[in-house]
């Protein structure tokens, strides 16, 4: 998978990450002279020297800056850093030193451990150990409630687990398409009309980032026809969704996909 963000500091270099949840300090965060790290507690010893450094957001005083280039000349520095926001300190430190640097980045698609590509050139990091996937999610409304699925045990992902109807989108085949197609297939259903197309979502599951195609669709039937990918269905509430074991990503699209379709009804409704 690549994953565009900004490139900060020029320059390309490539090796394992170490992956801090908080924002981090170089002053007082590194010892300078091993290029181990100091904090976080629980990763304290941890070296640097050679990684790919990632943290969401740089903090503490400006020597911070200096402490990076101090790393760089006694040969303890990462090799670059990725960021979900770069700020001064850290940005100054990494063109100093030379180290490339890239942000807006989502911290949650990376793993501890992850082989990564950081190009600062491109704005890029690049992890080849994991594939990139498009699905699309499909979310049917009838009413008040939404429709869930339970996946059966002869699919190939998240068997058990409910979802909205879902399928991979083909080569050469756009994401709209696969929807009206996979709502056929698996349900019968020809006349579902269209309300909303979601803003695609990221999801890591292993190795494998799914990227969600999200889509609200209205029906006038509850009663559908399911398929070999499914064992059961239901029509719920929203707010019953958390009762369920569903595949991951499934609350996000479905709470993003209602809050536009609420959003519109308001607006049309202030039009009278």
């Amino acid at each position: 998978m690549i994953l565009k963000g900004r490139g900060i500091s020029r320059g390309r270099a490539e090796g394992n990450l170490v992956l801090i949840q908080s924002p981090f300090s170089f002053l007082g965060g590194i010892d300078t002279k091993t290029g181990s790290l100091l904090v976080p507690e629980e990763m304290k010893g941890r070296q640097i020297a050679g990684r790919v450094l990632v943290f969401p957001v740089g903090k503490g005083s400006t020597v911070g800056s200096y402490t990076i280039l101090e790393l760089k000349r006694a040969g303890n520095s990462p090799v670059a850093i990725v960021n979900e926001k770069a700020e001064p300190i850290v940005a100054t430190g990494a063109v100093m030193a030379g180290l490339p640097l890239v942000d807006k980045i989502d911290l949650s698609l990376l793993r501890d451990g992850d082989y990564a590509i950081v190009d600062g050139n491109e704005g890029t990091v690049e992890i080849p150990g994991v594939v990139e996937k498009h699905v699309v999610s499909c979310i049917l409304k009838k009413g008040d409630r939404i429709l869930i699925l339970k996946r059966s045990e002869k699919v190939g992902t998240f068997r058990g687990h409910w979802a909205g109807v879902s399928g991979f989108v083909e080569k050469g085949e756009m994401p709209l398409e696969t929807a009206f197609k996979e709502i056929m297939e698996e349900l019968g259903i020809n006349n579902a009309k269209l309300v909303k197309t979601g803003t695609p979502l990221m999801i890591r599951s292993g190795e494998i980032l799914w990227t969600i195609h999200p889509y609200l669709f209205n029906v006038d039937e509850s009663r559908v026809t399911t398929d070999w990918e499914h064992t059961e269905y239901r029509w719920i509430l929203p707010s019953e969704l958390a009762s369920y074991e569903i595949v991951p990503g499934l609350d996000n699209v479905i709470s993003s996909l209602l809050a536009s379709d609420r959003n519109r009804k308001s607006q049309n409704d202030s039009e009278y």
